[in-house]
C-alpha cells in the first residue's frame, strides 16, 4: 500500500501539479491491512465456533423408565366395605386379570403421582388404573373393574351409560359412611387373609409390616 501511494507521489510530482489524489483514494491506499490475528474474546469467540463445528453432539442421559403394571385398584386397604369388594373381585376374576394395591403402602405413591392424585383423593374415591395415561375413580373405576370380570358381572358395565354425575353422587353418599356403617382396622385388612397376597402388587411390603407388627 505504501509503494502505490509512493508512485502515484512521483505522478503528481512529474505532471506539475496538475495529477491530484481523490481523498477516497487516498484513504484507500492509506487504510491500515486488516489483522489475521485475533485476540482476546474475539479468538475464544472463534475458537468456540470451531469446536462446536467438530465436536460431537452432548450426551443425553436417558431417562429409567418406571414400570407399572396395569389393571390395578389402589384402595382404602383398612376399610371393611373395601376389603369385602376387593374379596368378591379376586373370586369373580377367574382370569387373574385385576391386581391390587392397599393406598396405605409406599408401593402406591408412584400410581397416584402418575394420576396426579394424592392420599386424599384416593381415601374419597378408589383409583383403578386401567393403563397408560388411563386411571378412573369413584363409581366410573367400579364400573371398568366389573367390565374385566367373565359374565354376567362385566354386563353391569352397562351402567357408565348412567350420567357420571348421578353415579358419583351415590357413590360419595356411601364413601363418606363406609367407616360408620361398616368400620375400619388400623392395619391392611389383607394381612388376615394372606392366600390373597398373591393377587396384590405390594404384598412384599404387606408381608415385611406383618412381620414387623409380630
Amino acid at each position: 500500500m505504501q509503494m502505490a501511494l509512493m508512485i502515484l507521489q512521483r505522478l503528481r510530482v512529474r505532471g506539475g501539479g496538475n495529477f491530484k489524489i481523490s481523498p477516497s483514494l487516498h484513504s484507500l491506499f492509506s487504510r491500515p491491512p486488516p489483522s489475521r490475528l485475533l485476540s482476546g474474546a474475539s479468538a475464544n469467540l472463534v475458537n468456540d465456533d470451531l469446536l462446536s463445528q467438530h465436536s460431537s453432539p452432548p450426551l443425553v442421559k436417558p431417562l429409567i423408565p418406571t414400570i407399572l403394571q396395569p389393571r390395578v385398584v389402589v384402595y382404602d386397604g383398612v376399610c371393611h366395605l373395601c376389603h369385602r369388594g376387593v374379596k368378591w373381585v379376586i373370586v369373580a376374576d377367574k382370569h387373574r386379570k385385576i391386581k391390587f394395591c392397599c393406598l396405605q403402602s409406599k408401593l402406591a405413591e408412584p400410581y397416584m403421582r402418575l394420576c396426579g392424585l394424592d392420599r386424599e383423593d384416593v381415601l374419597r374415591r378408589f383409583l383403578f388404573i386401567e393403563g397408560p395415561g388411563l386411571y378412573h375413580q369413584g363409581s366410573t373405576a367400579a364400573l371398568r373393574v366389573l367390565s374385566y370380570l367373565p359374565l354376567p358381572y362385566s354386563a353391569l358395565s352397562i351402567l357408565l351409560i348412567t350420567p357420571t354425575p348421578l353415579r358419583d353422587a351415590i357413590y360419595d353418599y356411601v364413601a363418606k359412611r363406609r367407616y360408620d356403617w361398616f368400620g375400619k382396622e388400623e392395619d391392611c385388612l389383607v394381612l388376615k387373609d394372606t392366600e390373597m397376597l398373591e393377587r396384590f402388587i405390594d404384598r412384599d411390603e404387606l408381608l415385611d409390616q406383618n412381620q414387623s407388627d409380630l
